[in-house]
């Protein structure tokens, strides 16, 4: 749900629901909060590796407007993928949504737990499994990655 709509009514329902299991005090809450927190994440991670590594997929602008997404994607704030997703929403966002997808299942899969409602990878430190969690964070990143770079035509422009 982080990726559906990245900001949107979708993404903030997840993120509510997130905060709240949190709320609650559980460790299950906690690696719920944990899952949502590297879901939203890869989306803007998603944008920023094509942009960098599939150059010929993307105009100069698109490219030099990527490399804000890592810094958003670490900070989990997704809205960055939003300008691409808008111009190219049959590819960006299911490639976007199998990237979250796999991430959360990664990190819950391997009990991840954040403390924390928000923070994006800066809260690392504060994570349980942070090992783990990188490496939902950066196969879901590359996934989603891949995906949208096949999916997506060369840019003539």
């Amino acid at each position: 749900m982080m990726s559906i709509d990245m900001g949107g009514p979708f993404n903030k329902a997840a993120y509510v629901f997130g905060t709240a299991m949190l709320a609650e005090g559980t460790d299950a809450g906690k690696i719920i909060m944990a899952s949502v927190m590297v879901g939203g994440m890869v989306p803007p991670l998603v944008i920023a590796l094509s942009t960098t590594i599939f150059k010929n997929k993307w105009s100069e602008a698109d490219r030099k407007a990527g490399l804000v997404n890592y810094i958003m994607g670490l900070s989990f704030i997704s809205e960055g993928a939003i300008p691409y997703a808008a111009a190219d929403p049959g590819r960006v966002i299911p490639s976007c949504i199998v990237g979250s997808a796999i991430a959360g299942a990664i990190s819950a899969a391997f009990g991840c737990a954040s403390p924390a409602p928000h923070g994006g990878f800066w809260v690392i430190a504060i994570i349980k499994n942070p090992a783990m969690y990188a490496v939902a964070l950066l196969v879901g990143s590359v996934i989603g990655c891949l995906i949208l770079s096949f999916l997506k035509k060369p840019y003539e422009g």
